[in-house]
């Protein structure tokens, strides 16, 4: 049979005919639910459960070379006979308007490629080969099962059981429905479809389905007292905190403790931080062609015209490619703007309690994506009530983990969708961005430009320290600075505080010892006036150093790191 018709026009109607044909006879030999791609970027290298996704590729790629006999769909090296070809049921050239005058098939798509065709199979196929462990395949092998089993017997519609499921529970998160609520339209829907309908019964059975797709999450103990985490070699079996001595487990009065060598009931950890971790995450990303595709933008796409539309267009972006050219070279090593406040999660204003979390943002991605939701990471949630403060140390040491293994030149191996390659992945700390209560600068001496000469009073019934004296940053001759109306009805002709050099601030805490935790084993810091001491750290100092490499003058600085 002659399929001279694989390498033709793209759009010629012969090729439009035999695509149908060839997919007529690939379902017809599919194994265990799934096709391989002949296309010619995935030359039977890879599988997928929807024709559709094949369909697409063939019309952007065409055929891999020389695949006239189609062994990888059915054929025992011979030609199928020339009569087989001939088929009444194919759609007009009119549904495939969309590559009218695009032979090449080479065509812009949006950062939401993968979501045009079905890559559930893959990406489960993908993941079961990236496994490591024998228990995770075996999930991934009951989650390729559920990928192709119908939903009840008979389903004409194509609906799948985990492809249900995993609608059911994106419409629960997109309404912020509960679970019993879920639930009790999980169990009325199964009632309404025919009977031995595979639907999940209760909101736990459809999440157990689809756990297997979801990211590590680490559940780390720490001190009551934000002293440790029972976290690394050095802490992670210890009973008792060694700065505080406070148990590690709550003490239950009902609690028999051991029977036989065996622990009778599940201990109640005392305080725990929750660590998701980024490397995973950033693996998923380069993972989604479009998105891979996007974090390359700045480089390759910005509008270079001096207009100020994006943080690689700044100095700061500038001074770190020059000063880490390996760094710099690949546009896919990721910079990181790190933020964190406390919030009360209960809405209840008379409460006090105040819940951490830290999120990530990704400044390699355009404007447009790096503040939208679903591209922020939250690494890390530091539980209440009360707040970590000067602590916040002792909780980023997972993150902070992770970072400087991002920072080594050899980096973590990723692999590249859209280039279709595995690469060294990098990245570093760009930014971090707090409020003054985040930045641990509280007191009457808090701020770190003004220091000694901060200008501040207390206010009795609000219990704030505020800080004044803002006209010296004015113009010498403001007119602001002579009105007294609405300041004591005095003038002001100061000059504004002298900037001290990074030198001068470090040989200021240079014996500054820091010990965290808010048990008996930590002391206020305090100064000889007898106030709070403003630094707490030194490492807010190495960053007022760096501030010269890093191109941000001191004097615009609202954020420093912990």
């Amino acid at each position: 049979m002659d399929r001279q018709w694989m390498y033709a026009d793209r759009r010629s109607e012969k090729f439009i005919d035999g695509v149908h044909y060839f997919l007529r006879v690939a379902e017809a030999n599919k194994q265990k639910g799934f096709i391989c791609c002949p296309c010619n970027k995935c030359k039977n290298q890879k599988e997928y459960s929807a024709s559709r996704t094949i369909h697409f590729h063939l019309f952007e790629s065409g055929f891999m070379p020389s695949y006239n006999c189609w062994t990888s769909h059915g054929e025992q090296g011979v030609e199928m006979e020339e009569d087989e070809v001939e088929d009444d049921n194919i759609p007009d050239f009119a549904q495939y308007a969309g590559f009218e005058g695009n032979q090449t098939g080479e065509e812009d798509k949006d950062a939401d490629y993968n979501d045009v065709a079905d890559d559930l199979g893959q990406m489960l196929q993908d993941a079961k080969e990236d496994c490591e462990s024998e228990k995770g395949a075996h999930k991934l092998d009951k989650m390729l099962e559920d990928h192709i089993t119908s939903l009840y017997p008979g389903c004409e519609q194509g609906h799948k059981k985990l492809d249900t499921t995993l609608e059911f529970l994106q419409w629960k998160a997109k309404n912020g429905v509960s679970d019993k609520a879920l639930g009790d339209l999980l169990k009325l829907v199964k009632n309404i479809l025919p009977e031995g309908n595979k639907l999940p019964e209760t909101t736990y059975e459809a999440k157990k389905i689809v756990c297997p797709l979801g990211l590590e999450v680490q559940k780390i103990h720490a001190c009551p007292n934000d002293c440790i985490l029972y976290h690394g070699e050095e802490y992670e079996n210890v009973e008792a905190c060694p700065v505080c001595k406070a148990l590690r487990y709550k003490i239950r009065r009902d609690d028999p403790g051991e029977v036989d060598g065996q622990l009778t009931k599940k201990r109640i950890p005392a305080k725990v931080m929750w660590y998701f971790p980024i490397i995973p995450r950033l693996r998923r990303l380069f993972r989604n062609k479009g998105n891979a595709r996007m974090m390359r933008r700045q480089a390759e796409e910005r509008q270079q015209d001096g207009m100020l539309r994006h943080p690689a267009d700044g100095s700061q972006w500038r001074n770190i490619d020059r000063k880490f050219k390996d760094f710099g070279k690949d546009a896919r090593n990721i910079r990181f703007g790190l933020s964190t406040d406390g919030m009360n999660p209960f809405g209840e204003m008379s409460s006090g309690h105040s819940t951490w979390p830290v999120t990530m943002c990704i400044y390699n991605l355009p404007p447009w994506l790096c503040m939208k939701r679903k591209y922020i990471m939250m690494p890390i949630i530091i539980q209440g009530p009360k707040q970590p403060g000067n602590d916040t140390d002792v909780f980023l040491r997972p993150l902070v983990e992770d970072l400087k293994l991002l920072w080594k030149k050899e980096g973590v191996p990723v692999w590249d969708e859209d280039k279709q390659e595995e690469f060294n992945l990098r990245a570093l700390l760009f930014v971090t961005i707090n409020d003054w209560p985040a930045l641990t600068n509280k007191g009457y001496k808090a701020c770190t430009h003004c220091m000694d000469e901060t200008e501040s009073t207390y206010l009795k019934h609000c219990r704030k320290v505020v800080y004044m004296g803002h006209r010296r940053f004015l113009a010498a001759n403001h007119p602001v600075r002579k009105k007294g109306k609405h300041f004591e009805h005095t003038a002001d002709h100061r000059t504004k505080p002298k900037h001290r050099s990074g030198k001068t601030v470090f040989a200021m805490v240079k014996d500054l010892k820091v010990v965290f935790g808010k048990g008996p084993g930590s002391q206020p810091i305090e100064s000889e006036d007898g106030h709070a001491a403003m630094w707490k750290k030194k490492l807010h100092i190495l960053e007022v150093t760096l501030l010269g490499i890093l191109g941000r003058p001191p004097r615009n600085r609202r954020d420093a790191p912990h």
